[in-house]
């Protein structure tokens, strides 16, 4: 076996991985709080990246200016999002919901189409070319770049989630809105931020993914592979999701460096259905128990 080629593509692997969680944290701050779960999340991505490409390209400025603006739309989209449309519903089917952020994703998507047109765009490179070795093994500086933001990204969520008393409102709040308005929660306050850092770490994760594999109307796809990793780890697990998409990455590259790349998403959604059949919550979600 080439060792140094199995190695070059695990690190591909844990590189996609690291998008992979990153964008599943988005799914999973929005599901704790207000038990949503949000089928645009790959749309707000898709709009984020060419949030950029508009900002760095036909307005020409700097990366440095155009990535918090970036990040400030996808709070601001998120906002009015939640206010507008959610907050109204909730209480509503979880169908009916899960329904409207369908919609959602085909209006960005429309919008997306509108705006910039139908071609394939590239962003502009804002990431040094030099290559990255870590021993004798390459690794892309894009993916290097993708893998240090997302990691960092996820392991201050994770300290957040573990020392920040108001990871209890958040997580109250899903529970039971009405016991936490008795507790003194803002909840509404609490739906706000959950859908404002979501969509923030959203459009942040479309600047990567498009940095990577370019942009298209049809970016809004990725969502469905992290809905699956999201699945698979557990929809209210942050952890779970970060170690689903870490498998996920790894099984994926491996699928298509040795069997072709046919065979990823056949070996991803494989994974997902044998876990649904042993594990329906997800690798480290909550088991959800109804009384009768």
């Amino acid at each position: 076996m080439d060792w140094l080629y199995f190695s070059e593509i695990a690190l591909s692997g844990l590189g996609s991985g690291a998008l992979l969680a990153v964008t599943g944290l988005a799914f999973v701050l929005i599901y704790k709080a207000t038990r949503v779960v949000n089928l645009a999340i790959g749309e707000t991505l898709m709009l984020g990246a060419y949030l950029f490409f508009g900002f760095t390209g036909a307005m020409g400025l700097p990366v440095w200016m155009a990535i918090p603006l970036v990040l400030a739309c996808g709070g601001l989209f998120g906002a009015v999002v939640e206010r507008v449309v959610i907050r109204p519903m909730l209480g509503s089917s979880p169908v009916a919901v899960f329904m409207v952020t369908i919609g959602l994703g085909s209006i960005l998507v429309g919008v997306v189409e509108l705006v910039w047109g139908l071609e394939p765009q590239r962003l502009k490179s804002f990431i040094e070319e030099k290559p990255v070795f870590i021993g004798p093994a390459y690794v892309s500086p894009k993916t290097a770049v993708a893998f240090a933001v997302a990691s960092a990204t996820i392991v201050l969520f994770l300290v957040i989630f573990r020392y920040w008393r108001g990871s209890l409102a958040l997580r109250a709040t899903a529970t039971d809105p009405g016991a936490a308005y008795s507790c003194g929660i803002n909840v509404p306050k609490v739906y706000s931020m959950s859908w404002i850092v979501a969509c923030m770490i959203a459009s942040g994760a479309g600047i990567l993914v498009g940095a990577i594999g370019g942009l298209s109307s049809a970016m809004g796809l990725f969502g469905l592979s992290v809905l699956g990793v999201v699945i698979m780890g557990g929809l209210d697990s942050i952890l779970g999701v970060l170690l689903a998409a870490m498998a996920v990455g790894l099984i994926e590259a491996f699928a298509g460096a040795y069997l072709g790349g046919e065979f990823k998403q056949i070996t991803t959604f494989t994974l997902l259905m044998a876990m649904l059949m042993v594990r329906p919550h997800g690798l480290l979600g909550t088991a959800e128990i109804d009384r009768l």
